[in-house]
């Protein structure tokens, strides 16, 4: 299955230009290219112009409903459980395959930043981070949305811990270890593709939405929703051992220490994946121009060959 298939063979109408063909064409942000295609080829679609704007009223005034349910009948009651399998049977039969992919490759992704930055940190050993890698949708039934939201607080929690204590700041490093950052990517050919599976990302995620608030307690559901401007920290933390604050200026979600809304968890959500992809994208093409430049016969960046 090759998204960008669908954009290679558009026709390109001067009097009537295609965005989504633009926005495929444009390099501005360092995407992987089939990721990218994915995107546009999901915002492109019916769901996304058409449903998703009916959709998001309704899913916001059931965030809100529910929460003040919550608070008029309080109860420890949650269910993760109940969240992802009602998430994976959905995605199985309605969500599209290019939102499906995107879904399944953001947990790898995730994994690998938060692993360079731990190997570009000296004499640091993280234990309570779990490595997420799906390639199938099964793969998402063991807790894996709420594993991922922890994982990302418990790096920044246990990270921060052992700088303290050893009075210790993140530092540029002169060799940068890119061994994390790799092209593992989901197992395209195994998602389900039938005439029900239409349903885009952005809409699949505003639908979801209310069901994290309904099968979480409100402080989970809070965590949850405010881990997505985590973005930021993480990047701020690549800047630093890049010693480049080109990655803070790669995501879009802004700092945690000035929540946004619950009402917004869905689109922060859509703009988290995008600011992950970018990113991690940002680290493959650092990784593939250090690898030109250890080749034998390579040219230094920014050296002519008569230098």
């Amino acid at each position: 299955m090759d998204f960008q298939d669908f954009f290679r063979k558009m026709k390109h109408d001067p009097r009537d230009p295609d965005p989504w063909l633009a926005l495929y064409l444009d390099r501005s942000l360092p995407i992987d290219e089939r990721a990218k295609a994915a995107l546009l080829k999901s915002q492109r679609s019916y769901t996304r112009r058409v449903v998703m704007p009916i959709i998001k009223p309704f899913a916001r005034l059931s965030i809100s409903g529910i929460k003040l349910m919550k608070i008029l009948v309080p109860t420890s009651w949650q269910s993760p459980w109940l969240l992802h399998r009602s998430i994976y049977w959905g995605l199985r039969l309605f969500v599209a395959p290019e939102a499906n992919y995107l879904i399944l490759r953001h947990f790898t992704i995730g994994t690998e930043i938060l692993k360079f930055i731990e190997d570009n940190i000296p004499g640091i050993e993280l234990e309570t981070t779990t490595p997420l890698r799906t390639r199938r949708l099964e793969d998402l039934l063991d807790n894996t949305f709420t594993i991922h939201d922890l994982t990302f607080y418990n790096f920044i929690i246990e990270l921060n811990e052992k700088l303290r204590a050893e009075g210790r700041e993140i530092e540029p490093r002169k060799a940068i270890d890119f061994s994390a950052i790799t092209d593992d990517d989901a197992s395209v050919d195994d998602l389900p593709n039938t005439w029900l599976n239409v349903v885009d990302l952005q809409t699949a995620i505003e639908i979801y939405t209310p069901l994290y608030a309904l099968f979480l307690s409100d402080h989970h559901f809070w965590r949850a929703s405010n881990s997505l401007q985590l973005d930021e920290i993480i990047a701020l933390y690549v800047g630093k051992i890049l010693n480049d604050p080109l990655p803070v200026a790669l995501v879009h979600n802004h700092h945690p220490m000035v929540p946004r809304s619950t009402l917004e968890a869905g689109f922060r959500l859509t703009l988290h994946g995008l600011d992950s992809e970018t990113l991690h994208g940002h680290l493959r093409k650092l990784k593939a121009e250090a690898k030109g430049a250890a080749a034998p016969g390579a040219i230094a960046p920014g050296r002519s060959p008569e230098s």
